[in-house]
């Protein structure tokens, strides 16, 4: 009796342990649990029968409004006493592992019809949203204002099986099954990553299965193509398919698809005609589906070797800035030319898979708001943009052209479905204490078989552990190390098998960096020297105001004697070293703010202990070289160079409901938080140019932040800053700043 009060006690003990944790979940590249298999739901014959959808303004295809099919009419469910337990119900039954949350007061838009539930008292464990304890079926005191919605994650139940009980308006009802796939047939097609052509195939009940194409359309192509991450489809050769199916019998799912085209998702459909009248399961006259999808130019099937080193957009009237992986990112849009963002009122998945099919994606998985991936610069240039889903740009989208009230808090980005490429396979990170982090381990073939090995640190940076991480579709890098010791990788991927690397940051895969072929060069050799990276979701972003340097620019002749503190930190021209202390030096002066418009703050790479203190100005450097400022004749040759070293990370000022984090008095912390500035005043020391040896002319004036790429962003290209100057002996004037490399080409037009 004993030991059986014992054993259950520890199991006891032990079921409450492994709940305190069940909700944390599990991280990527981590066993997930064994799933449950699907068993359909035995239900009672008093049980009221009900089909659920989900529907209204959605940002994602697996979230909407709860609409209830019930007694020949679609209907709502109140908020009213709706728990998450309830959502779990809700997406159970429609196929889903569990429910993420739920949202009251008709978020996803007002519904029609009946409202079929109120009160709903539900446990999370009832088999059909029918069964949950509520008013009683149709009974409420409710307005569509109070629609509830739910989001579901977008994981399916193993073996789940649809089961439709409203034959007789089956048109109306969303496509629910375990999974879908194009399965490339031919053998050419086989071969090539990705897989664009071959058919189109849904998991139902644990089984693969053919669609028949009785009633198959091209915006149904439209729509799997899209999912799949391909802007379009085309024809294929019908009669190589015809040969197929006569040597081996599909197996047919038992209903047709009707889709639109501009859905972003298979499920977003409305089902179709059960298509197989006869009870043999054939398909009258017919044969399965196929589509044949066109990849965008970056992902075009072709030996690995001969893929795009870098990837590049398609278009340059929209990109994508501030994602952590290719296909995700801020929407920007070029209007008059100068970049700008989208607002995001009534931003949806429809306007969001314009853009990604523009871009050379397929349809977009996410329509982000709220500046999710850091917030632009410059102007807003469009608000409320609808979208029918056809449109070749989003600039052919209505939209309203006042943007009253919006602000870059509210910018709108997209997350777009990219063809799986298979390149997640050929990495991974070893030894870590968390998925994040760990030593670099890269698949390569040696003498024809593919074998696990390390990469050569030498030279290795924050752009090569960038690629790394989006690789992995593990965010943006937060560190790159040179020295792993301290993480045990796989004892059979010791040897180098990958050196010389150098990447531009913003290739895909590592093999798309430069790297030496066959003949390896690393001379501190792998072990405790081999590549290592750690990875974080979300990166800081540093941008310069162009504005305040136009308007703080000015010219001051300063004397020798007055310098000397930024003579010792080399902010002045070399030719200063050989002038009497009474001669004057000419500073060409400005002001710099520093937004950090990223998602995470920014930190010096150093930590504080081996910060650099400057007894001369009474300060610490916290990074060797923080900013760069070069003056360039037109045709491109530097006349005059001058630097600032990161004496002093600081919030200067915040956002309205930000509070300051950094400072740097009394050897406080430095940084730059999310949503905050840190502003370079024009008359502080090395805040300058020197210009005295510079001949009257026009130049171009550049400031870069972050030149040696020290700390990770989420978007480089952003920290660059040009202008046109001229100076004419005796004045000097700052005109035509803009944020970005694109200004060169504005210069030179």
């Amino acid at each position: 009796d004993q030991h059986l009060c014992w054993s259950n006690l520890l199991k006891l003990l032990l079921e409450l342990v492994v709940g305190q944790y069940e909700h944390f979940g599990y991280p990527p590249g981590y066993p997930e649990p064994v799933q449950e298999q699907y068993t359909p739901p035995q239900l009672s014959p008093d049980t009221p029968r009900i089909q659920l959808r989900l529907a209204g303004d959605k940002r994602k295809h697996n979230e909407g409004r709860v609409e209830v099919f019930y007694n020949g009419e679609w209907g709502t469910v109140c908020d009213d006493d709706f728990t998450l337990h309830a959502a779990q119900v809700v997406c159970r039954e429609l196929g889903y592992v569990e429910a993420i949350s739920w949202s009251p007061s008709s978020k996803y838009g007002k519904g029609q019809g009946p409202i079929w539930f109120d009160n709903l008292h539900c446990t999370g464990k009832e088999k059909t949203l029918a069964l949950c304890p509520s008013n009683g079926i149709g009974v409420s005191d409710c307005k569509h204002t109070e629609d509830v919605g739910v989001v579901c994650s977008d994981r399916r139940i193993p073996g789940f099986k649809f089961i439709n009980t409203m034959a007789n308006h089956i048109e109306s009802l969303d496509i629910q099954v375990e999974d879908v796939r194009i399965r490339a047939i031919l053998s050419s097609y086989r071969k090539r990553i990705p897989v664009t052509e071959g058919y189109v195939e849904v998991k139902d009940g644990g089984k693969w299965k053919q669609i028949c194409n009785a009633e198959w359309t091209q915006f149904n192509s439209r729509v799997i193509c899209g999912m799949f991450g391909f802007p379009g489809e085309r024809r294929y050769n019908t009669r190589v398919y015809k040969m197929f199916a006569r040597r081996r019998k599909p197996t047919y799912w038992d209903y047709s698809v009707n889709c639109t085209g501009n859905e972003a998702h298979l499920s977003s459909c409305k089902l179709g005609q059960a298509a197989l009248g006869k009870s043999n399961g054939t398909c009258a006259g017919g044969l399965p589906v196929v589509v044949s999808c066109v990849p965008g130019r970056a992902f075009a099937p072709t030996p690995m070797s001969g893929f795009r080193k870098a990837f590049r957009q398609e278009q340059p009237l929209v990109r994508l800035r501030g994602g952590a992986i290719v296909g995700e990112g801020r929407v920007e849009v070029l209007k008059n030319g100068e970049w700008g963002t989208i607002c995001d009122d009534n931003w949806n998945l429809q306007s969001a898979t314009v853009v990604c099919r523009e871009l050379g994606f397929g349809t977009a998985k996410e329509a982000l708001s709220g500046g999710r991936l850091g917030q632009g610069m410059g102007p807003v240039h469009m608000n409320e943009v609808e979208c029918s889903g056809f449109e070749k740009s989003i600039t052919e989208c209505f939209f309203n052209k006042e943007n009253v009230g919006c602000s870059h808090e509210e910018d709108a980005a997209v997350r777009c479905n990219v063809p799986a490429m298979g390149f997640q396979e050929r990495l991974r990170l070893s030894g870590g204490r968390t998925p994040y982090e760990g030593r670099v381990e890269v698949l390569v073939e040696r003498n024809g078989s593919l074998v696990w090995g390390t990469v050569c640190s030498d030279g290795w940076g924050t752009m090569e552990a960038m690629v790394v991480c989006r690789q992995l579709g593990l965010g943006f890098a937060s560190n790159a190390f040179q020295e792993t010791w301290y993480w045990p990788g796989a004892v059979g991927a010791d040897a180098v098998v990958m050196s010389g690397v150098r990447c531009s940051g913003t290739e895909m895969s590592l093999s798309h960096c430069l790297h030496h072929g066959g003949h390896l060069n690393c001379p501190k050799g792998g072990g405790r020297y081999a590549a290592g990276v750690s990875c974080s979701e979300t990166a800081p972003d540093l941008v310069l105001n162009p504005q305040v340097v136009e308007q703080t620019t000015y010219m001051e002749d300063r004397p020798m004697f007055m310098l000397q503190c930024a003579y010792e930190e080399n902010c002045l021209s070399s030719t200063s070293g050989q002038v009497p202390a009474n001669s004057y030096r000419r500073l060409l002066r400005f002001s710099s703010q520093i937004h950090n418009n990223g998602q995470s703050d920014f930190r010096p790479k150093a930590s504080r202990e081996s910060w650099v203190w400057h007894d001369c100005h009474r300060h610490y450097h916290s990074m060797e070289v923080f900013t760069l400022y070069d003056l360039f004749s037109l045709n491109g040759t530097k006349v005059a160079e001058g630097h600032k070293a990161s004496f002093c990370l600081e919030d200067s000022e915040c956002d309205e409901g930000i509070e300051k984090r950094y400072e740097c008095a009394n050897f406080g912390d430095q940084g730059i938080t999310v949503g905050c500035w840190d502003t370079y005043r024009h008359d502080i020391d090395c805040q300058w140019v020197d210009i005295t040896d510079v001949k009257p002319g026009d130049y171009i004036f550049q400031i870069v932040i972050n030149p040696n790429y020290e700390v990770p962003e989420s978007d480089y290209s952003n920290n660059i800053v040009k202008c046109r100057c001229r100076y004419d002996g005796h004045r000097v004037w700052m005109y035509s700043c803009h944020n970005g490399k694109t200004v060169w080409n504005h210069f030179c037009s």
